[in-house]
């Protein structure tokens, strides 16, 4: 199977071209050797390559930064995965766009579902939202996969935020009423490939099993790293941030379970292989 991974030196793109590469032909498209913001370049790009897969995973991840940065946020998850729907289409190639819990707007008391209403609340959401209905309205063979909480060896996150906060302070305060499910990239990675392999079009929700909020996640990550430091919840209000988050970002399986594929393992087992990663990579 040929694949092209779009956003290729991104924390997941850096994953799936290492893991996929290892049994198919994969071919990483960086920024230098895709502007998906430009049209003209992504059908040439595309068309010359001819992939049967495009994993669309480029994209403008600044959550804060997209409130104020809306028009160059919007450029690159809507107009940039429209140009890569049109590019899809016109190859005939599978597109699978990897998308967000931030469609949500967080006010559900349950899990969301592959099926329920988007409601986003920041620029960012909007923008990958927007990307979305692209993604349904111009590609006949489509895998939407929203995710959440990413982390993984390549780049910043939540993980590496926390070991290095803890390497210079004795303690730490971490919001505890924001709900949601860790995803470590490599399971998330060898969720799609198995995915990009079969024609159960469609939207999915795939991120680690189980559910936890950013405190009992940095909880979570040093006491399976042996760290020891004073972690005390606190509450959205005191951390105000530019952009608003979902405060309950739990998302169902249900297209998982229904297709019969494998669904990823729960998030601390996904931390735990995540925490050995790291420790190898040092």
């Amino acid at each position: 199977m040929k694949i092209a991974v779009t956003g290729a030196n991104g924390q997941l793109g850096q994953d799936v071209v290492k893991l996929l590469g290892a049994k198919h032909e994969v071919h990483g498209l960086g920024r230098e050797q895709l502007d998906i913001t430009n049209e003209i370049e992504c059908l040439e790009v595309l068309k010359a390559l001819k992939p049967d897969v495009i994993i669309h995973s480029a994209a403008y991840t600044a959550v804060d930064l997209a409130e104020t940065e809306v028009d160059t946020a919007y450029r690159i998850n809507a107009d940039g995965t429209r140009n890569v729907a049109v590019a899809a289409e016109e190859i005939g190639a599978k597109l699978c766009y990897i998308s967000t819990d931030y469609v949500f707007d967080g006010t559900t008391a349950t899990a969301y579902k592959e099926d329920d209403s988007t409601n986003p609340q920041s620029v960012y959401g909007n923008s990958k939202r927007v990307g979305e209905q692209h993604v349904q309205a111009l590609s006949s063979k489509y895998f939407i996969v929203r995710t959440s909480w990413v982390y993984g060896i390549h780049g910043a996150n939540f993980v590496k935020t926390m070991l290095d906060l803890a390497a210079t302070r004795d303690s730490l305060k971490v919001v505890s009423d924001q709900y949601g499910s860790p995803t470590y990239t490599v399971d998330l990675a060898l969720f799609l490939e198995e995915l990009i392999q079969t024609d159960f079009y469609g939207i999915y929700h795939a991120s680690n099993s189980g559910v936890c909020s950013w405190y009992e996640f940095a909880c979570a990550i040093f006491e399976e790293s042996g760290v020891k430091i004073n972690v005390d919840p606190c509450t959205t209000e005191e951390f105000p941030r530019p952009a608003p988050r979902p405060r309950n970002s739990a998302m169902e399986h249900g297209a998982i379970r229904a297709n019969g594929l494998e669904d990823l393992r729960p998030w601390r087992e996904g931390l735990k292989a995540f925490l050995k990663e790291l420790e190898e990579s040092r």
